[in-house]
């Protein structure tokens, strides 16, 4: 029996729960090219930095090889709706990717997010509070997916009665961005489009609220548009599907390999109970150390690109693994060390270049306060299974749920 190739074994879900080990594997071959057609992956944290950064490799759909889909959120394809802005490059990239920040960040709104702490704070301390008097918590299904799905829902305007339907929109959408190099599955790509139309009438209903009757509130800015500048309704709904699905599917599992982290490093935890103000730091180690995106499949060529020496074609598709770049020993000292008081920690976690996450000073802040108030409110908390069940997502790597014995839960 021939050795299955390093990319099968990396996207395989047998080895979810530890890929570190492949991705060590993965950086002895710069440029690692296993059959022809097959896509270039790019596991070094510098050739990976400097791909990011480079206008010749491109994020738009239209570029792939027959075939080949997306695998990133926001994805529309097989639908009606046209490509988000993170499917784009310049200049209708820019042009998207400004229209839908004006709304949500500096430098045009450059309080949005910091204002929300104190509703971020309550929304925590409400699933909190729900947990009752319990000894056992699933992390994911009783507070690290409510918590940011409740937050982008009330940011965009979506109505509270309404997010519980979002799951099942969600959830067959997110397992479609799941890359097979030896093959697609129609029937799951199919399953997803229905999802993502469904999400879209849905939204289409919101979207003509909005402009009839606008609110505060993300949707109807990104309805109005800023001066002559406006989006037309089609690019509002895939904006809007992108915010649903990229500012929440993240952000769970930074939530929740943050905190399995946390309990592997009781020692950390300890600090972080006392010292609330660590979670800055700690978030930021865990994007380098267990990041939510562990890969970027599926970009291509528009141009012959030289890395190490290996020249990959015009046309070709690269994947970027960028948990692996985070862990790069040429790029970080001892890399497989979980070390919160790390001053150097300018990772991948969040991407970088023109399609670094849109979202992150939000994923950020959802992390950090999540995190210190577990750590305050957990009482005694204790893994009951690990390595937990994870998610069969490659790209978006997380447990599927995380089961955490307690003796309480503090006020």
């Amino acid at each position: 029996m021939t050795r299955a190739s390093l990319l099968s074994r990396i996207t395989d879900y047998a080895n979810r729960a530890d890929p570190y080990p492949l991705y060590e594997e993965l950086r002895r071959t710069p440029v690692l090219h296993e059959e022809e057609g097959g896509p270039y992956v790019i596991g070094s944290y510098w050739d990976i930095l400097n791909l990011l950064h480079d206008p010749r490799l491109s994020s738009d759909a239209a570029n792939l090889t027959a075939g080949g889909h997306t695998g990133e959120p926001g994805g529309a394809e097989e639908t009606n709706l046209p490509p988000s802005f993170i499917r784009l490059d310049p200049p209708e990239h820019d042009r998207l990717r400004r229209m839908a920040n004006r709304p949500f960040g500096p430098p045009h709104s450059p309080h949005r997010i910091d204002s929300l702490r104190g509703e971020l704070a309550g929304i925590v301390s409400g699933l909190l509070d729900g947990l009752g008097d319990t000894e056992r918590i699933d992390l994911v299904d009783q507070f690290a997916y409510p918590f940011p799905v409740t937050v982008i829902c009330r940011l965009l305007g979506v109505p509270r009665e309404d997010e519980p339907r979002f799951r099942s929109w969600v959830d067959p959408i997110v397992a479609a961005l799941d890359p097979d190099p030896d093959g697609d599955d129609p029937a799951r790509r199919q399953v997803a489009a229905d999802a993502r139309i469904q999400l879209g009438t849905y939204l289409a209903g919101l979207v003509e609220e909005r402009g009839r009757e606008p609110r505060d509130d993300m949707l109807s800015q990104l309805v109005a548009g800023h001066g002559d500048e406006r989006m037309t309704t089609m690019e509002v709904l895939t904006t809007s599907v992108l915010l649903l699905i990229a500012g929440h599917e993240t952000t769970v599992n930074l939530i929740t390999n943050g905190m399995l982290t946390l309990l592997r490093h009781p020692e950390v935890l300890d600090r972080l109970r006392l010292d609330p103000g660590l979670a800055v730091n700690i978030v930021e180690e865990l994007l380098r150390y267990e990041p939510p995106v562990h890969l970027v499949p599926q970009r291509t060529c528009v141009a012959d690109i030289e890395v190490r020496g290996v020249t990959i074609p015009k046309g070709a598709r690269i994947w970027l693994v960028l948990a692996s770049g985070n862990r790069d020993p040429e790029r970080f000292p001892d890399p497989d060390r979980f070390d919160p008081d790390r001053e150097d920690v300018e990772h991948l976690g969040l991407g970088s270049g023109i399609h670094s996450c849109f979202g992150a000073p939000l994923a950020r802040l959802e992390a950090q306060i999540a995190l210190s108030e577990l750590a305050r409110r957990l009482e005694n908390p204790r893994l009951l299974e690990d390595p937990p069940p994870y998610r069969h997502n490659a790209v978006l790597r997380g447990p599927r749920h995380l089961h955490i014995a307690v003796d309480g839960v503090r006020r």
